[in-house]
């Protein structure tokens, strides 16, 4: 299992390495077609590893597959997890859509420079693979041994989906943020940029700048979501590998996008609604685990990945249907 694990992060490593070693070596703002052909090859690469998955629980590699899953009781043969991944994927990326506005907005707040942007989102994919693996491997060993802490997380996603629906928006700046009040407070802050330099020494005296506050400040917020994603997907399955995994190509993709999607996403209106009843669905499920799977079986995980798609290719026609509207 360790050569599994080893050999997957490997695999992440070389994606990013070519990213900002190959590709992206010059600081430059990625062209809209660069960031969507990057994140095709990543969805692509989903695909193929979907293929990989299904193969070595078909076949039990490095022990695979020979554990029951919390979730249905069922041990995820290659059909089952194969299915469970692409689920978890599409759950992630949709979970996620909201975090790629915020990071647009940290970015217009802080005048962060377009060709620079790329380096702290980088930087943020190795903070958000660590942050998630320790969280994923925590709620896993957790949900193994108490098999009541998935009702508490359904409960826990029916109340922040309510929530959702109702809060309004604060309309907080990034800048007005606690984690920026505490840096300023208690670090030499640069006003200005130093090109893609996190640190800087000026007369012997360490300082951060403005890059570093962005990176954390993005941290932190996928910290947030992460709070409410990584639950949703222990809906689908406890099984730690699946949901590494499908989280990992879900933020590689995303981070890819996000020069590509970041403005287009200010006009999806009904986002917000989208991923409210998309977190609502899923803690429902989770609520009823044992009633949803005896009614649906195995097409339990499909059933999920046709329902979350509809809903955000409704809350996409809505939008579009909205703004027409508007425009007349």
């Amino acid at each position: 299992m360790t050569a599994m694990w080893g050999g997957f992060i490997g695999l992440v490593l070389l994606v990013l390495a070519l990213d900002l070693g190959v590709f992206n070596r010059r600081p430059h703002a990625p062209t809209i077609p660069q960031a969507l052909s990057f994140a095709a090859a990543t969805a692509v690469l989903a695909l193929l590893f979907a293929g990989f998955v299904y193969q070595a629980y078909t076949n039990h590699w490095a022990g695979l597959g020979l554990t029951v899953d919390a979730v249905d009781h069922r041990m995820n043969d290659g059909r089952l997890a194969s299915v469970k991944f692409l689920t978890g994927y599409i759950v992630e990326m949709s979970l996620s859509m909201d975090n790629v506005f915020v990071i647009a907005l940290i970015f217009e707040h802080l005048r962060v420079p377009l060709a620079q942007q790329h380096r702290v989102l980088f930087w943020g994919v190795l903070g958000a693979l660590v942050m998630r693996g320790t969280m994923i491997a925590g709620g896993t060993a957790l949900v193994a041994r108490y098999h009541w802490l998935l009702y508490v997380m359904g409960a826990f996603l029916v109340f922040t989906a309510g929530r959702m629906l109702l809060q309004k928006d604060t309309g907080e700046a990034p800048e007005q943020s606690w984690l920026v009040r505490f840096l300023n407070r208690n670090f030499r802050v640069t006003r200005e940029f130093h090109g893609g330099r996190f640190r800087v020494k000026r007369d012997g005296k360490n300082w951060i700048t403005p890059l570093l506050v962005a990176l954390l400040l993005i941290e932190s917020t996928d910290l947030i979501f992460a709070v409410d994603s990584i639950p949703a997907i222990f809906a689908i399955t406890t099984d730690a590998f699946l949901v590494f995994t499908s989280n990992v190509f879900a933020i590689l993709c995303l981070r890819s996008l996000y020069f590509g999607l970041a403005h287009l996403l200010t006009r999806f209106r009904y986002l917000k609604t989208s991923l409210a009843l998309i977190l609502g669905l899923v803690g429902v499920k989770m609520l009823a685990v044992e009633w949803v799977d005896a009614l649906l079986g195995d097409a339990v995980n499909l059933w999920m990945l046709g329902m979350v798609a509809a809903v955000l290719t409704a809350g996409a026609g809505a939008s579009i249907l909205a703004d027409r509207r508007l425009q007349r």
